[in-house]
């Protein structure tokens, strides 16, 4: 399919409304506390240069920058952008594609992204551009899952289109990275409500 206007487009169109989403809008006192204690805890070392790889509305570059990290956010929807610019304040916003980050190399210490892998025709190819931007020590924060959505053929005809096993996003990470590790993320204050489809975090480390 041809990715990138057919992937800009819809996003451009949900942006909308994307926020209405409790772990997308982070309105919710609770649901924003429970995102904010994971975040700390997944970026623990202060002042970290951050990546928000798919930053949509820019809800975690916002907690990611109130925590004194660094961050530029960064998505190929200018609608998304344009939300973002809203709520991050002084964060540095880019539209650009995932699949080729305009962005130095070794010029990040964390590259985050949420449920973005699953959008893209190429993920694995775009895991190694991902991994060439961190400095050494650098981090991998993957917030993933696979969505209780049925296949009805016609989805986004990607790769990961419905989510990513934890077990497979390993795999495909594992050999460019020193170490991984994955939690499940099956707290209800994470999402508004109950899940029952399979969500994780792997943090993988240069």
């Amino acid at each position: 399919m041809p990715y990138v206007p057919d992937i800009a487009a819809y996003w451009n169109h949900a942006a909308a409304t994307f926020d209405l989403e409790p772990d997308h809008g982070l309105k919710s006192p609770a649901v924003r506390a429970a995102w904010a204690a994971r975040l700390r805890a997944w970026i623990p070392e202060p002042g970290a240069d951050v990546l928000d790889v798919g930053c949509g509305t820019g809800s975690l570059s916002a907690l990611a920058a109130e925590f004194g990290h660094r961050v530029v956010g960064m998505d190929l929807a200018m609608g998304m952008v344009t939300a973002a610019r809203a709520k991050t304040g002084s964060t540095e916003l880019v539209v650009a594609d995932a699949c080729a980050p305009p962005l130095a190399a070794r010029s990040f210490d964390v590259v985050l992204a949420r449920h973005l892998l699953w959008t893209l025709p190429d993920p694995r190819a775009v895991l190694r551009s991902w991994t060439r931007l961190l400095r050494p020590g650098g981090h991998l924060v993957l917030v993933e899952g696979c969505w209780d959505t049925p296949d009805s053929g016609d989805g986004p005809g990607t790769p990961w289109a419905y989510g990513v096993p934890a077990a497979v996003l390993a795999d495909a990470v594992r050999p460019l990275v020193a170490r991984v590790h994955t939690e499940l993320l099956t707290d209800p204050a994470l999402w508004g409500r109950e899940i029952h489809d399979e969500r994780y975090v792997l943090l993988a480390h240069i």
